[in-house]
């Protein structure tokens, strides 16, 4: 893996496991009562997507467990419609997908999640390109 992405997905790594010490001790309804709260949770999620964006294409289709698209679909969604946040998905991604990136992320700085190149799907460009 290319030393910039490495960097890229401990930064990943780092942010997701902010988010989810905050929503280890928060409720749904917390969301609704605390903007800085939603604020500071979003900024985890943004760095997340932003990360992801900036990873070479080789180490995507590496880890092809891990959803791409929409980890880079949630930060441009967060960043570019900040107006409108569905808040009970946000938390459904919090607390239901963000357990699973950590682990992932773990064995990837690991080196556990080890495979070779090639055996997932160019997120970065469409299908019959």
């Amino acid at each position: 893996m290319k030393n910039d992405d490495r960097i890229r997905i401990e930064h990943m790594l780092e942010a997701a496991r902010q988010a989810a010490a905050v929503t280890s001790e928060r409720t749904r309804e917390d969301l609704d009562h605390d903007q800085f709260l939603v604020f500071g949770l979003m900024k985890c999620l943004e760095i997340i997507g932003e990360a992801a964006s900036k990873l070479s294409v080789d180490t995507c289709v590496h880890y092809p467990e891990i959803p791409w698209p929409q980890i880079i679909g949630m930060r441009n969604r967060l960043v570019h419609v900040y107006f409108d946040i569905d808040l009970d998905r946000m938390w459904d991604t919090l607390n239901d997908d963000l357990p699973n990136l950590i682990r992932i992320l773990e064995q990837v700085v690991q080196g556990e999640g080890d495979r070779e190149l090639g055996q997932g799907p160019d997120v970065h460009r469409p299908p019959g390109d």
